[in-house]
């Protein structure tokens, strides 16, 4: 007797998306440093159609959240662990790479760990969808 696979939590997902009707998200990573360069990545993606969602926190610029050190130390944990949830969400990465010489190098920790395409044939910016 055969028993059914299950689904992955990640199949379910795309399922779930599927059945929503929910156009293509893209997360937008890269070092808050480009900020400026985010943001017109997603006024572009936005334009395209598709949800986007980016770094929300620019901890490099001055603010009373992170003016503490030992609050901002713990706040970067956090919003490490969040934006790694929204490229388990998305279904494209888009890193915003200022210097084409190699990639973003905070980057590299959050993007998706098993089989990757790159479907941009440049590194700035690169583009990658989960297979």
């Amino acid at each position: 007797m055969s028993f059914p696979q299950l689904l992955t939590p990640e199949e379910k997902l795309a399922d779930a998306k599927k059945l929503l009707s929910l156009p293509r998200i893209v997360v937008v990573c890269g070092s808050t440093r480009f900020m400026t360069e985010m943001n017109e990545a997603d006024l572009r993606e936005t334009k395209a159609g598709k949800i986007v969602v980016k770094p929300g926190c620019d901890m490099k610029s001055p603010h009373e959240l992170w003016s503490d050190p030992v609050e901002a130390e713990a706040l970067k944990v956090r919003l490490d662990d969040l934006h790694r949830a929204k490229i388990r969400l998305a279904d494209e990465v888009l890193v915003v790479n200022v210097r084409p010489s190699s990639p973003a190098r905070g980057a590299r920790g959050h993007l998706p760990s098993g089989p990757a395409l790159c479907i941009d044939g440049s590194l700035s910016p690169l583009r990658v969808k989960s297979e």
